[in-house]
């Protein structure tokens, strides 16, 4: 039976937009108890859609025609008072990234019972006792201590699971998970698809969930739905759409998905580029006069090699010590003790100039592009400011940042555009031409990919690949995705909690690991089944 109805929504957007409509058309329904999963790449309009059942649309952008019917009534023709009586009591929703959909000023307990405040329901010791009651639910450990904490004191998958917890608060018929695994390491998500699966199951939700990962559909999905600009291209059971796709553009993603089969490694030198031993760095926080001070080993005792031409995978959970790895490699984090050496060269001992010169020779991408591009720089005096600084003559460094923009498959116009003009996939290519523009011997990928659709995905690894092959770059590629690294690199390192556990070529670790944690990274992968019974067919 159906609980909501989608007839030919249209969304339009505002004058100056890439394309007239976010949405052009688009009628499905969902209906009680399944899962409902909607795919498509950024910018396909399946969030936008969501936000308009919702009632949440970014100003300018408006519903132009359609109805979403939910017991009985239009949702899209009710005023605001009427939405606000729906938002959160029948309809809830997960958004992608709960650090900035939280309040950093609250307590998650009092966020959660905010949610009955908001409705008039409960008494305050009532929706006290409701939010423990919730956290425990939704598996937050110690639930009567963990709702006096603050957004900022619980890790990335706890937040997950405070916003499903206030989504929840109301027993609503419909939940709208918008890409609520997307940012998560693979043991996380796991945790958070197997947790929405039981609280569907147990409520009887039906559940609409947003994602651009197969993976994640193989797992959670009963009905598929797949978007491509603001259309509707494909629609039917989970088995038939991840199986036997109709459309071109369904198999071209399914395509891009990472798959089990192991690439075979190529050529590497015996000469080291980089030699690291002993690596240790240590966070201390908190501690007062009746309170110990909290010790974090985020780096503890690390030793590896990469090879010249080698691209090495450093890989694990969030919070096992692998970014923060890549960063004293590079002296952004000041390492506690150990050593690193950059083709012959100790960096941890140099002083301002000499760590100048040696970073040269080291550069990093980092996870976000757009964070770590400056929104008023053009694209090309981004690219051109390290060389300039260096020495490079200026006009020298802008046409040549104007080269490496073709050399990583953008036009030399995009020089004289700004960040925000740009696709994810398009900002991280231009961060790749950055750190190439020191014509470096080394670059240290940080999750350069992890936050990007599975087709742009393709094309970034598939970009370093041929950029390793070409100027013989050797990489050290930092993912919490084991199945990604193995797309690009001849060997992985395996961290957890500061450590190195277990180290070996790409075939050795992937088909056959050895330590239980290895194991269940594995095991964690979405849709692991699946993607190995594809490439068997």
């Amino acid at each position: 039976m159906s609980v909501l109805a989608i007839r030919d929504l249209a969304i339009r957007l505002p004058r100056g937009a890439d394309r007239a409509y976010a949405v052009d058309g688009i009628s499905f329904d969902l209906a009680a108890g399944e899962i409902l999963c909607v795919v498509g790449e950024s910018g396909s309009g399946k969030s936008m859609a969501a936000n308009a059942i919702m009632g949440l649309l970014p100003d300018l952008v408006r519903v132009e025609r359609g109805t979403a019917t939910f017991e009985g009534r239009d949702l899209l023709a009710l005023p605001e008072r009427a939405k606000q009586a729906i938002r959160g009591d029948r309809i809830a929703m997960i958004f992608q990234e709960p650090m900035t959909a939280l309040n950093p000023l609250m307590r998650i307990g009092e966020q959660i019972a905010e949610v009955f405040e908001a409705h008039g329901k409960l008494s305050p010791r009532e929706r006290r006792e409701r939010a423990v009651a919730l956290a425990a639910e939704v598996g937050l450990p110690d639930p009567a201590a963990i709702v006096h904490s603050y957004p900022f004191q619980l890790s990335g998958g706890q937040r997950q699971r405070a916003m499903i917890a206030m989504a929840l608060a109301l027993e609503p018929s419909i939940l709208i998970a918008d890409e609520p695994t997307t940012a998560l390491d693979v043991t996380t998500q796991a945790q958070i698809l197997d947790l929405i699966r039981n609280l569907q199951h147990r409520h009887g939700m039906a559940v609409m969930f947003i994602t651009h990962d197969f993976g994640v559909v193989a797992e959670i999905a009963t009905r598929v739905i797949v978007m491509r600009h603001g259309e509707i291209v494909e629609e039917g059971e989970r088995e038939t759409v991840l199986n036997a796709p109709q459309h071109d553009y369904t198999k071209r993603l399914l395509a891009a998905v990472p798959s089990d089969v192991v690439p075979t490694a190529g050529a590497v030198r015996d000469t080291p580029m980089l030699e690291v031993q002993h690596l240790r760095k240590t966070y201390t926080t908190g501690g007062g006069l009746f309170a110990k001070p909290r010790v974090t080993h985020a780096v503890d005792d690390v030793s590896f090699a990469i090879a010249k031409g080698e691209v090495l995978g450093l890989v694990g959970e969030s919070g096992s010590g692998k970014s923060t790895v890549g960063r004293c490699l590079v002296r952004l984090v000041e390492p506690d003790g150990g050593s690193v050496t950059i083709d012959g060269e100790e960096i941890t001992s140099l002083d301002a100039a000499g760590l100048r010169r040696a970073r040269r020779r080291a550069q990093m991408v980092f996870q976000d592009p757009y964070a770590s591009l400056n929104p008023r720089t053009k694209i090309a005096r981004a690219i051109a400011q390290g060389p300039i600084a260096a020495g490079t003559p200026r006009r020298e460094a802008m046409a040549d940042a104007r080269r490496l923009l073709e050399t990583v498959g953008l036009d030399a116009s995009a020089a004289d555009r700004y960040p925000h003009e740009f696709s994810g996939g398009q900002r991280q290519r231009i961060g790749i031409a950055r750190a190439l523009a020191m014509r470096p011997e080394l670059i240290i990928a940080d999750e350069a990919v992890s936050a990007l659709d599975v087709s742009i995905q393709a094309q970034v690894l598939e970009l370093l690949r041929d950029l390793k092959d070409r100027f013989g770059l050797s990489i050290l590629f930092i993912t919490h995705d084991l199945r990604v690294a193995a797309q690009l690199c001849d060997r992985i390192a395996v961290m957890q909690k500061g450590r190195l556990v277990e180290i070996g070529k790409v075939a050795d670790v992937f088909l056959n690991p050895q330590d239980d944690y290895t194991k269940r990274l594995l095991a964690a992968v979405p849709g692991a089944t699946w993607t190995g019974a594809l490439e068997s067919a």
